[in-house]
């Protein structure tokens, strides 16, 4: 182990910001890198999978795509910690809501993730349905969502190995737990807990709400790109404290 290289991340080790941000679409943190980062540098393009560095507020920082789903989530953030030293990663994403309360464009953030899958088990034997993110780096985000004056969501989050909208949801939500309230439902977020876990690292996620059962709304381009920016922005000032 201690011979191997990365394979899809390959840059030198200084390229690379010990503080990350993950969306999970690569075109999303090339959008991050030339609309919220200085002097950003594009440092991976390797299957297309971009990552640039550049300074916010003075601070490096590395933004990344992740790709969809916990097997190339574990792959990235695995590679970011194990290789580059990478201390603390924001999955910054997008989620269906789960509870009538929460609408469409809200921000969500997860104080845990659960999951059917068999990711954490095939990674390290890892048994268990929840994972955790790093309490101090979520304590930071709700901080900074107070100073930004920004209403964020507090709870538990659904971890899917496939894309909830296009399957019966409610049959997979009726098989949880019945103390489980979940509030928001996606795709990376067990994943990466468990691998933050593992590399003894801190991660946390913040989810946009893009979609709801509860709601017909359907965000325009301009809409999302706004909504976004909120998550953004938040994830951001978090991560540089």
């Amino acid at each position: 182990m201690s011979q191997m290289k990365p394979l899809h991340i390959v840059v030198d080790k200084e390229e690379i910001a010990p503080i990350v941000l993950m969306p999970g679409d690569p075109l999303r943190a090339k959008y991050i890198a030339e609309n919220f980062l200085e002097n950003a540098k594009c440092i991976n393009n390797i299957r297309n999978m971009l990552g640039y560095t550049g300074t916010y507020k003075g601070v490096r920082v590395t933004v990344m795509g992740s790709g969809m789903g916990m097997p190339s989530m574990g792959i990235y953030s695995y590679e970011l910690y194990s290789f580059y030293n990478v201390q603390k990663i924001i999955r910054i994403g997008t989620c269906g809501g789960e509870r009538k309360d929460i609408n469409v464009s809200d921000l969500i953030l997860a104080t845990s993730a659960y999951s059917e899958s068999n990711f954490a088990y095939s990674f390290s034997d890892y048994t268990e349905h929840f994972t955790y993110p790093s309490k101090e780096l979520n304590n930071t985000i709700i901080e900074t969502a107070n100073e930004l004056g920004c209403k964020i969501h507090v709870g538990n989050v659904l971890t899917m190995d496939i894309f909830g909208p296009y399957v019966d949801q409610e049959r997979i939500i009726n098989r949880l737990p019945r103390n489980l309230e979940v509030i928001g439902e996606e795709m990376e977020a067990f994943g990466l807990f468990h691998i933050a876990s593992y590399c003894e690292k801190e991660a946390a996620c913040i989810l946009t709400v893009t979609d709801s059962k509860y709601s017909n709304v359907i965000l325009t381009d301009e809409e999302r790109e706004k909504d976004l920016n909120t998550m953004i922005l938040l994830a951001l000032n978090s991560i540089i404290k």
